[in-house]
């Protein structure tokens, strides 16, 4: 198909189904949220025709692409009252990959396009926050130096560490207004030396470099491993969607969560959250920051927790699945940037299935071909057996089960202990999904940062690894050779085991045993003797990678 923009506003109507691969799942789901009359920023998506363009044509943007991207640009300025550039009122967007199938974290985002520090007074002057306005651009500054521009991140990280240093904070969000600026107004002055010219004060420049940036990274190591490993190889490209801007950092109303409708790692029936305050969504996903649990902003905005429960409702009744939905709360209003289908655990899946099946939102049908792909009567699930001794440490649980192997302390080499056979537990500060090889080779992970709904903690999910994250007693040396756990030192190759049931580290190997899904594998046999053959998956009751369900496309 011809390239071409689709608008997403409360006008859209619901998505045909064929308009999947040229939208991108991002955006399909964002059509159907707007037509649903959720609250959902306007927006619009260049479809998948302009990057296959852009391949085709040795990395070179369509012609006519700047002029219609302004065009769209005026509409959502006409829907928020806003003006692209406007030195009084400021419209910013956000610009994000999407391809048909959902690929998290393995493409790139950018945040706050638009904002310059022409613009900068007219944010200040609309949203009365000096704050949010100095952190937006410092944000901006070193996502455009590392993604658009693709110089490293060590000397914007200098800068940040040093002022947290001089201001005595513990993270970014303890600075003050004057300590941002001051921060922002250094990394302006970094990127011209590294870059060798300045920060674009064009808007129209940095939103044409952001789609661009969004489009290289269709090509990046990480994301054609992602496909190659999830048998997507039939993907021609990514769709990018461009919103205008919610402010999750707007201050102590605000902020960004992801949440699963259902629990992805055992298949619960209950809302799995984290949330993160006075922050943006990159902020969550990424993995390098601590998060908060749904129970405190129930605390503290209960008004907002109640709207999120309610479209957790809606969700599973429109998509009849378990979706993962990222939100901002801006000022206390709840605004949906995405959802899609979850990622989950082989052991979810099928509890999630036949309970969705139970409370009548799918068929017994349904759910018997859902599970098509995983398989049944091989499915178990290890925990540890007898006494266990003293545990080294805790940390957040993000898979299920139990694993024992060797420590590897990069990607590199849990690759490594795998080609030889040899399982391993790969161990790091924070895992990015560069790491995704290392992953996938690794029976387990251990990170010391990050939470349950990091980009990478639902990539482990969806390999059916243990996973732990956020062990505050995990130290990695700094010359990367050991590690040291609840004040015991490791070294590579040392034995680890980790209980993802109940978020605990041991040393050493432990004995474990299986157990099976019983219960809900006697109620899948039983409705799978009421299909007829035809009706049965090909692959049902014991076939398959056991991937592939989670692999699939979110639709």
């Amino acid at each position: 198909m011809k390239p071409k923009i689709y608008p997403i506003d409360s006008d859209t109507p619901p998505p045909a189904e064929d308009l999947l691969p040229e939208v991108g799942n991002k955006a399909f789901n964002l059509m159907r949220l707007a037509a649903l009359d959720l609250p959902v920023p306007p927006a619009f998506v260049l479809s998948t025709g302009f990057c296959r363009h852009w391949i085709q044509h040795g990395h070179a943007i369509n012609g006519d692409l700047p002029e219609q991207l302004l065009t769209h640009v005026r509409r959502l300025e006409n829907l928020s009252g806003l003006s692209f550039g406007d030195q009084r009122r400021p419209l910013l967007l956000s610009v994000r990959s999407g391809a048909a199938a959902s690929m998290p974290g393995m493409m790139e985002t950018l945040l706050n396009i638009g904002l310059t520090t022409r613009t900068l007074p007219g944010l200040i002057a609309v949203t009365g926050k000096p704050r949010l306005a100095w952190d937006s651009l410092r944000r901006l500054v070193q996502s455009f130096a590392e993604v658009v521009k693709g110089v490293p991140a060590t000397g914007f990280d200098a800068l940040r560490d040093e002022a947290l240093g001089i201001s005595g904070a513990e993270v970014v969000g303890d600075l003050d207004t004057l300590a941002l600026r001051t921060l922002t107004l250094a990394q302006l002055h970094h990127f011209h030396e590294l870059v060798g010219e300045p920060f674009p004060e064009d808007p129209m420049e940095q939103l044409t470099g952001a789609v661009e940036a969004v489009f290289r990274s269709w090509e990046s190591e990480r994301a054609v491993t992602y496909r190659r490993l999830n048998n997507l190889d039939g993907l021609t490209g990514t769709a990018v969607t461009i919103q205008r801007m919610v402010f999750g950092n707007a201050g102590s109303g605000s902020g960004s969560g992801v949440g699963f409708t259902r629990n992805p790692a055992d298949g619960s029936n209950e809302l799995y959250m984290e949330f993160l305050f006075n922050a943006q969504g990159e902020d969550v996903v990424s993995g390098r920051y601590p998060v908060d649990a749904a129970d405190t902003l129930q605390a503290l905005l209960p008004d907002a927790f109640q709207h999120l429960m309610a479209i957790r409702e809606r969700l599973e009744l429109a998509f009849g699945d378990v979706q993962d939905f990222e939100f901002t709360i801006e000022n206390g209003k709840v605004f949906l940037l995405q959802t899609r289908r979850a990622k989950r655990t082989d052991w979810a899946a099928v509890k999630i299935a036949v309970d969705l099946a139970r409370q009548g939102l799918i068929e017994p049908r349904e759910a018997v071909n859902r599970l098509g792909n995983v398989p049944w009567e091989k499915l178990t699930r290890r925990r540890l057996l007898g006494v266990v001794g003293e545990p080294l440490a805790t940390a957040k649980s993000a898979g299920i089960g139990v694993a024992s192997g060797r420590i590897a302390l990069t990607a590199e080499a849990a690759v490594a202990w795998a080609g030889q056979g040899v399982d391993a537990i790969l161990v790091r500060n924070d895992t990015t999904t560069d790491d995704i090889a290392g992953m996938n080779a690794a029976v387990a992970i251990l990170t010391a940062h990050g939470g349950r709904t990091s980009h990478e903690a639902v990539i482990a999910r969806q390999l059916n690894k243990v996973c732990l994250v956020g062990c505050d007693a995990l130290s990695i040396a700094p010359d990367g050779m050991s590690c040291a756990i609840g004040g015991h030192r490791f070294s590579p190759g040392d034995f680890l085991t980790l209980d993802g049931d109940n978020g605990v580290i041991y040393a050493g190997r432990l004995d474990v045993g299986e157990e099976k899904p019983d219960a809900e594998l006697a109620q899948l046999n039983d409705w799978l003797r009421m299909l007829s053959p035809a009706e049965r998956p090909a692959t049902s009751s014991g076939g398959g990678d056991a991937r592939a369900l989670a692999a699939g496309a979110s639709v």
